[in-house]
């Protein structure tokens, strides 16, 4: 069976299934900022964000790195928050109003960001999102306009297949059973910038300079595996986004596969999943 490839329509189901998505991950933040920390406090310090920083969140999600963006902006910056799903982005608002901290938010395609007045950023971050967008090229111009000079934009991605085990069994075994082609190059999926030097060369096409790449080990710890395969089953939208195509019988079927190929990470300390991210950076 071949399945081509349309943006359009990959762009509504991606908002359908955040929006389905959102509460999840949400509610899964805690153990999110955990896994993601290391990470984020990287792309933070790579987008070089100080007091009084203006900073511009893209597919922001649920806000986890924005309240620590606006936690390093302070009082005397601006930090605004931009998804494609109105819901996710309530809950970003809601949390940074938990955590005392001020942040906007914006519901904008990460590829349109033409709103934004040219060089009214003076960084950018984006965490796992860039990587799903159809055409990342349009983001990355998008980002680099809406900084200013010297202005300096940091994302964090997925490495390689074989460094992220953990997304990448359910991925095969999804793909598999749903008879789903695997990506071409330059189109969106979770590992399509974690090529060797694939992410250096995008950003460098979208204009920006100085780019570097800085590898971050970011084990997915959990109880069980399948506590991880909850946490992926409640919250990650691309995975219900592949599993679109498939009844329910056959995604309940997905998920026992999936659960018992995880177990192999399971110790008698509990699940520790294989997980490298990227921190691509470079400035306007």
């Amino acid at each position: 069976m071949t399945v081509s490839f349309d943006p359009i329509v990959f762009k509504r189901t991606t908002r359908a299934q955040w929006e389905e998505a959102a509460e999840a991950w949400h509610r899964w933040g805690p153990a999110i900022e955990e896994w993601l920390g290391e990470a984020t406090a990287v792309m933070l310090q790579a987008a070089g964000i100080s007091a009084g920083a203006r900073v511009l969140d893209v597919a922001a999600g649920a806000g986890g790195q924005t309240v620590a963006a606006a936690r390093l902006a302070g009082p005397t910056g601006r930090v605004l928050a931009t998804d494609i799903s109105p819901a996710i982005l309530s809950y970003a608002a809601r949390f940074a109003a938990e955590a005392g901290v001020e942040v906007e938010t914006l519901e904008a395609d990460g590829e349109d960001l033409s709103a934004l007045d040219e060089g009214a950023f003076d960084a950018a971050i984006s965490r796992v999102g860039l990587i799903y967008f159809p055409d990342q090229q349009a983001a990355l111009r998008g980002i680099h306009r809406a900084l200013r000079p010297g202005g300096r934009f940091a994302a964090v991605v997925y490495s390689t297949p074989d460094r992220n085990q953990f997304f990448s069994i359910p991925v095969g075994i999804i793909r598999r059973r749903a008879e789903l082609p695997p990506p071409l190059p330059g189109q969106p999926g979770p590992f399509s910038l974690g090529g060797p030097g694939v992410a250096e060369k995008a950003f460098a096409e979208a204009g920006f300079g100085d780019v570097t790449v800085t590898t971050v080990p970011s084990p997915v710890r959990m109880p069980s595996a399948a506590d991880c395969v909850r946490f992926e089953r409640e919250s990650f939208g691309a995975l219900h986004q592949m599993l679109s195509r498939l009844d329910e019988p056959a995604r309940a079927a997905a998920w026992q596969e999936i659960t018992e190929e995880l177990t192999r990470f399971e110790t008698a300390n509990g699940f520790t999943g294989p997980c490298e991210m990227l921190v691509v950076a470079g400035r306007r």
